[in-house]
This record gives C-alpha cells, structure tokens and sequence, in this order.
C-alpha cells in the first residue's frame, strides 16, 4: 500500500484533538504539512511535519494529495474549493459547509475535477453507536417505535471571543453538534418524511442558539435527537423502544476525553468503555410477555475506521462510507430544521 501524504488546514481544537492524531495513526497516511497561521504549536507537537503559515504555501507541496480543511464554518467553501482546484481530495471537518448550495458547489467542482469529497462524520464510530446499530439490524426489539439520541452539556457561561458564539454563518449549537445526531439517525433509519425542530436560544445572554429538539417522522416510528447547555444531571445518551423491549445506554463514547487528554489511538485499549457504562437490553420472547434485562458491552469505537476508508477510496477505489451525497443530504436536514422552527410547525423533507 502506498503512503498518502496529508495537509491539515487548521490547528485549533478539531484539527489538533480530532484530527491529526487519527491521521497519524493511519497505516498509509502521513501527516506531511500544517497549516498554522502564527504559533508553534504544531511544530512541537508533529515535528516531522512542515509547518506552514497559508493554504497557498500548502498547495505548493506537488506531494500532498488529501487536504483537510479543519478551521471555522464559514471558511469551508472557500478553502475546499482552493483545494479541488489545485487537485487534491478534500475532507471538510462538519458541517459540509454552511448552506447546501454551497456544499452542491463542492461536490460539482469535485466531480468536474475527479478529485473526491467527504465530511468528517466520525460520531459513525463511537463504540455506543456501533452497538446500536448491531441492535437495530439485530432486530430483537421488534418493531421500532422511538428512538432517542442526546448530547446534552453544561456550559453556563458564554464564550464571548468564540465565533460559535456569534451571529455568523454556520455558528450556533445545532450547526455544531446537529450534523453528529442527525447523519447518525440517518445511518440507522435513512431519510425521514418529515421533520419538526425547536432551535432555541436557553442560556442568558446567548445571541445564537444553544438548544435544539429535532424530531424526525418515519412511518410508525419517531426519532428525537436533542441537545442544550444548561444540563448538569444528563439523562441517557440513547433510548430505542420496540414492541418486543428497549436498549438504554448512559454515557459518552470515551474517544473524545482521550483525545483532549492526549492519548492516541495506538495506546492499549483505545475505545474500549468500561464495564459500568455498558448499556442495558430489555427484550421479551413476545410482545406482553416478562423482560429479560442485559447488560450489553459496548463495541469498541475506533474513529480511525474513519480515514482508513478515505485511504482506501482514494487509493482502490474503495466506496465512501460518507459519500458527497450524503454530506448533502445532511446540509438539507440542518436547513430544514432551521426553517421549520422559524415556521414553527412541521415541513417534509424532500431533497
């Protein structure tokens, strides 16, 4: 297997803590250039990589062939478009960009230019969400009916200096976290018939929003992904009824607090939760008939699975596990759910 060499485009937390140390755990990728405007962080933390201080300088090195673009929402277009345009494979961290038709643009210029496109979709692997999804395709809780999927936090106090925090393009809680919930809900499900969201503003002072309930409608089943930043006691991360029981599982994938704490991906038991954490199955033999309740160990999560298929694509020709279809379809659903709150009512979701 030949080497792909790397440009990260941006060293702040997504480029410093979810991307570069998965790309380096890669077989097959190299981390080769990032660009970091001022400092040196980057050079002291990757110093076999070239640092550089712009995207032209990137774009300059004829060896790196993928580019990923890691830096503020608004900037996303304009720097993925560079990027397809001096011939490289693009991952854009989420969301794709900050309207559809800016990620329709992306994915022409793509296709015009055979250069491939995806977006950062890592939550696909969260050891929580794999068995899930082993659960759903399982079917041992029968018919679905309900599915919940939370992120809730407590952050209290405003970030004033943070461009999340201000009225810009893309910036606001559900453009943030949104994009995790809902491709993971499509994963599950597909797209839905319809959708109806309450994207609020709850914290004093905020200017943007910082709470969102999403409800997705399929026939016979409902989905609710919500998220906010006033719960201190969160309840659980997953609750997925059927007619034959449910599976509740409490708890965060560990992946992301072993990344802030810097531990990467080759340490021993990367991924792995621990025992107290696992979630709950609830099953009868038929419907009306006494639970049987088990402890379901978490698969264990791996966002390197991730690049590994963006290797794979761009040197085999591999399928995308997230194609620039679905990355659409995503930025569809982000809009719509910000249309039907200002409408407030329910609006189907048609592509």
């Amino acid at each position: 297997m030949r080497t792909l060499q790397v440009g990260l485009i941006g060293f702040g937390l997504g480029g410093r803590v979810f991307h570069a140390p998965i790309i380096r755990s890669v077989p097959g990728l190299q981390l080769a250039a990032i660009v970091e405007r001022s400092g040196d962080s980057a050079r002291a933390a990757y110093p076999d990589a070239r640092v550089v201080r712009s995207v032209s300088e990137l774009l300059s090195i004829d060896s790196v062939e993928l580019v990923v673009v890691t830096t503020p929402n608004p900037t996303h277009l304009d720097l993925a478009r560079q990027c397809l345009e001096s011939g490289r494979h693009v991952v854009v961290d989420k969301p794709f960009t900050t309207t559809s038709a800016e990620a329709e643009e992306l994915v022409r210029l793509a296709k015009k230019r055979n250069r491939l496109i995806t977006v950062y979709h890592n939550r696909r692997w969260d050891g929580d969400f794999l068995t899930l999804r082993r659960i759903v395709d399982g079917g041992a809780l029968g018919r679905l009916v309900l599915f919940e999927s939370h992120l809730e936090r407590y952050r209290p106090i405003l970030k004033r200096d943070a461009w999340r925090e201000l009225p810009k393009p893309g910036s606001g809680l559900w453009f943030d976290l949104g994009p995790h919930l809902l491709d993971q809900a499509l994963v599950l499900f597909g797209q839905p018939k319809a959708m109806t969201a309450d994207v609020r503003v709850e914290r004093d002072g905020a200017i943007v929003d910082d709470a969102f309930d999403v409800v997705l409608h399929y026939p016979k089943l409902r989905v609710l992904i919500r998220s906010n930043l006033l719960t201190c006691a969160p309840g659980a991360r997953f609750r997925l009824n059927g007619t034959l029981g449910s599976y509740v599982k409490y708890g965060s994938d560990p992946q992301e607090d072993a990344l802030k704490r810097g531990e990467t991906p080759d340490q021993p038991n990367w991924g792995q939760e621990p025992a107290e954490n696992w979630g709950t199955l609830s099953v009868s033999v038929a419907e009306g008939d006494a639970l049987t309740q088990t402890r379901m160990p978490t698969e264990t999560g791996d966002y390197r699975r991730y690049y590994q298929n963006v290797r794979n694509a761009i040197v085999s020709g591999a399928p995308l596990d997230v194609s620039p279809q679905h990355g659409l379809l995503i930025m569809k659903g982000l809009e719509l759910a910000m249309e039907s709150s200002r409408q407030r009512c329910t609006l189907p979701f048609t592509v």
